[in-house]
This record gives C-alpha cells, sequence and structure tokens, in this order.
C-alpha cells in the first residue's frame, strides 16, 4: 500500500489529540504560529504575554491581547508532521482560527521579490496530508483562505503576490530536476508545511491562513543562502507586527 492511498475517512484514531490536552475555558480563537524561536522572542520581547498553557511536548503556549483580541502564540517545529500534531493540540483547546507565516525558498525570484507569498495551493510532496485527504483530490490542496488572506495584507499595506507552493518533507532533496517540475505545475515557492496543514484543516473544519517571506533562492544557477535563519532584528519586529495585524482581521 502506497503512501498516497493511506487516507482513511473515519474520525476514530488510536491516539487521539484529545488524549494529550483537553478544552480549555476561554483560549483564544485566534492563534498565531511561527517556526523561529527568534521570532517567538521577538514577540515576547515587545508584546505583554503570558502563558496560557503547555503542549504535550512541553512547549509554551502564550497570550497577548492586540486591539483589544486576544490571541494565543506558540512555536510550530519546522515541517508538516510535527506542525500538524501541535495544530491538533491547539485545536482541541479551543482554537478555531490559526495564521503560519514562515520562510519559504523562491522559484520565481522575479515575481516573488521583496513582496510577502500567499499560497493559493500546496503541491503534495509530503506525507501528512495522505492521511487527511484522499489522493483522489489530486496532487495540490487548495488554500480556501488565500483570497481573504490577500485581501488582509492588502489591507495593511502590505505587497502581496499569490501563487502556487510545493512543500516537501526532504529539504535536502530538492533537486533541479523535481525543481523545474514543480516550476512547471505552477509553483513559485517551496516550504514544507502547507499543504499538511491545510489538509488537516479541511478535514478538522477549522480555517487556516497562512503567508510566507522568502529567504533562500532556488531560482539561480548555484543556490543562494540570502537571508534564510538570519533577519535583521528589525525585519523581524515587522514581521511580528503584521502577523498581529492580520490576526485581528480574521
Amino acid at each position: 500500500m502506497s503512501i498516497v492511498n493511506s487516507f482513511d475517512p473515519s474520525e476514530e484514531a488510536i491516539l487521539s489529540p484529545v488524549h494529550l490536552t483537553k478544552p480549555v475555558d476561554g483560549f483564544p480563537e485566534t492563534t498565531i504560529v511561527t517556526f523561529s524561536r527568534y521570532m517567538l522572542n521577538t514577540f515576547l520581547k515587545h508584546h505583554t504575554c503570558v502563558t496560557i498553557g503547555t503542549m504535550s511536548d512541553g512547549r509554551m503556549i502564550y497570550e497577548t491581547t492586540y486591539q483589544n483580541k486576544p490571541i494565543a502564540l506558540f512555536r510550530a517545529s519546522i515541517g508538516a508532521p510535527p506542525t500538524v500534531a501541535l495544530l491538533e493540540e491547539v485545536i482541541v483547546k479551543g482554537a478555531r482560527k490559526v495564521l503560519l507565516f514562515g520562510s519559504c525558498g523562491t522559484l520565481d525570484n522575479a515575481l516573488t521579490d521583496s513582496r510577502i507569498v500567499v499560497p493559493t495551493h500546496a503541491y503534495r510532496d509530503e506525507g501528512t496530508s495522505y492521511h487527511y485527504v484522499s489522493a483522489d483530490a489530486g496532487d495540490f490542496i487548495e488554500v480556501k483562505t488565500s483570497g481573504r488572506m490577500a485581501e488582509i495584507l492588502k489591507d495593511i499595506g502590505i505587497p502581496v503576490v499569490m501563487g502556487k507552493t510545493w512543500t516537501t518533507d526532504a529539504i535536502f532533496r530538492e533537486t533541479r530536476r523535481n525543481m523545474e517540475l514543480r516550476k512547471e505545475a505552477g509553483c513559485i515557492t517551496v516550504e514544507m508545511e502547507c499543504a499538511g496543514v491545510m489538509a488537516m484543516a479541511q478535514f478538522r473544519g477549522v480555517d487556516a491562513y497562512q503567508y510566507l517571506y522568502t529567504a533562500d533562492n532556488l531560482d539561480a544557477a548555484e543556490w543562494e543562502r540570502r537571508c534564510l535563519g538570519g533577519l535583521p532584528s528589525n525585519t523581524k519586529e515587522r514581521f511580528a507586527r503584521m502577523a498581529l495585524e492580520a490576526a485581528v482581521r480574521l
């Protein structure tokens, strides 16, 4: 049996997130998810945050108030499997809208340069999505919230570009051949979470929003690191404010 044939429509699972966590009274409806420890520290440094819980792996969940709206916040791990597992716990606790933002590699530098990217579809080159949405749905997961996400960012003055993204589990197997195939299919970025997150959100009936900022460049004769893993402090502060401004509009 292939991974693409793994989908079981039953909601029953041997290990369920309700075995690890419980609903929390007053848990914020909206949760911001960052993938960077440094970005999380930027939130904690510049905004009043209180701890409101922990995940089963011990990581903290914080709450802040922005424009009179309570917002939960936590740092996910890179990759679809751990991110989806953590989101499953947060949904049990009470989250109904999740906003994820993080870096991506660009496959079309001219199109994405200096713009935030809102993914519209995610190519399923990972395993997680096949446990939440059947392979019969196709190679791409639609990001059903992309139109609203782009509208919100434009409303707060952020230039955006919309397009397909390539979600992969294998960061060191982004070969030239596979990149060209994904570009032919319309992908403009590559990252590691979108397909899995959006499949899980559809299965669980919650709203997941995502936007990306480009870091490394694959659209060159040789790989270019650029700002991968090293955003300036003022950029991190700007991105944190952007996430809060977007979250209060969801």
